[in-house]
């Protein structure tokens, strides 16, 4: 049956390829822009000063959150961190209220990313596992998760979207990745023994679709391959499809001064498994590192 989804963040990256999925698949799908509208299919909305049409989420079947600063930035400026924490959280504390305010309760389907797991070496990881350490993005994972609450303490059904990055040749990490492994810069992170969680961008919509789709799927669900590399084997698998050889290695602490708070999501493993995902029906179509970047480079 046909529903209306509202997305923010509905032009990102990942945004707007959730868009044509769920558009070709004759779902109605409206964007909440930051802007006066200019389509029929768009709603203005403010999530700084709390504004948006609260007709609009009274008749939606789905609100999915994907608003956020770009992650790509400077590690070491507190302004970029603050904007990064703010963007995310902001947002969907609001739809979160929303909501939770409406009568109809929408499901919820509120975006985050796989660092709320922090590291936990070769240990499996699946939506049952827990958070560990303090880094800066399991910190900020963990207050944009809570920042959902008020949908959930109000019976609404609300999925956790635990996005592992997503490659594909158009974004961020291939896009960059795939220039210097060409020049043949591909090198290894520290050890390289580290898990690299992971999903193609078919997987992802895929999901996600599924997620809107199905109304028995409540709680963390993780967005990654199910089977998930280590660096060096993601590394290794990248140059050898790109017809190149992967020696090089940077060295930890290089990674540490480089990146800064964001060090422990370079170095940090997450062996991780969509468990939830699976356990609903979801097919995967890239379950390999291997078929993850052929997929990603084509």
């Amino acid at each position: 049956m046909p529903k209306t989804v509202v997305i923010a963040g509905a032009s990102g990256f990942l945004g707007t390829h959730l868009t044509e999925e769920l558009t070709s698949r004759g779902h109605a799908v409206i964007a909440l822009v930051r802007r006066p509208t200019s389509a029929p299919d768009e709603s203005a909305w403010d999530p700084y000063a709390g504004v948006y049409d609260r007709d609009l989420v009274e008749r939606a079947d789905v609100v999915v959150n994907l608003a956020g600063a770009p992650t790509l930035g400077n590690p070491h400026s507190t302004k970029w961190q603050r904007e990064l924490r703010e963007s995310r959280v902001t947002t969907t504390r609001v739809l979160a209220d929303a909501v939770a305010a409406s009568d109809r309760k929408p499901a919820f389907l509120a975006g985050n990313a796989i660092a709320w797991y922090g590291d936990h070496g070769a240990e499996v990881v699946t939506e049952e596992s827990d958070s560990r350490g303090d880094s800066f993005m399991t910190d900020v994972t963990r207050e944009w998760q809570d920042a959902a609450t008020p949908a959930v303490g109000a019976g609404a059904r609300v999925c956790f979207l635990r996005t592992a990055p997503v490659i594909d040749r158009r974004g961020a990490p291939l896009k960059q990745l795939r220039v210097l492994t060409r020049l043949g810069l591909a090198a290894r992170l520290g050890s390289g023994r580290h898990y690299m969680a992971m999903i193609s961008m078919r997987d992802w919509v895929g999901g996600v679709t599924h997620l809107v789709e199905h109304d028995d799927v409540s709680g963390p669900v993780n967005l990654c391959s199910p089977e998930t590399p280590t660096n060096r084997e993601f590394t290794d698998a990248l140059a050898r499809a790109l017809h190149r050889k992967a020696v090089l290695a940077v060295p930890s602490f290089a990674i540490e001064i480089g990146a800064g708070k964001l060090s422990p999501e370079a170095l940090g493993s997450i062996n991780m498994r969509p468990a939830a995902l699976e356990a609903a029906g979801y097919r995967f179509r890239d379950r390999t590192v291997h078929e993850v970047i052929r997929t990603g480079l084509s």
